[in-house]
């Protein structure tokens, strides 16, 4: 699948005494264009927890490059690393309205069957869809 852009404007709330975006906010913004790379194929994540499938997050990792400030607004670009089995690993470049790289990441999160608890294959309607 191609690259997703998701666009965040940075909140007051979301930024320190200094006017730079705190660390921890990096994961929710990770997450919002997780959610959508998602919902530009059609799936729904609440409808795939309702049919018995999670995705809890297993690794997460952030480089920092420059900061990001109140106000500004970024872009999320995210791509799938490879075709999913029972992981599936996103890339993330996050980038100013300059272009300039703030942070480069990645999510491997993990596929899990809601009734067991236990790890499971990516689901066909998934796989379809890529």
């Amino acid at each position: 699948m191609k690259n997703h852009r998701t666009f965040v404007k940075v909140r007051y709330a979301e930024t320190d005494q200094m006017g730079i975006v705190h660390h921890g906010n990096y994961a929710q913004y990770l997450e919002i264009a997780r959610l959508e790379w998602l919902g530009e194929l059609g799936i729904s994540y609440k409808w795939m927890e309702e049919n018995g499938v999670m995705l809890p997050v297993h690794n997460l990792n952030i480089d920092f490059k420059k900061s990001a400030y109140f106000d500004e607004e970024l872009t999320i670009t995210t791509t799938l690393r490879a075709i999913p089995s029972v992981r599936i690993i996103f890339d993330y470049q996050i980038t100013n309205s300059s272009q300039e790289i703030l942070t480069n990441a990645s999510t491997e999160l993990i596929f899990v069957n809601t009734k067991t608890g236990k790890p499971m294959r990516c689901p066909d309607y998934i796989l379809d869809k890529l």
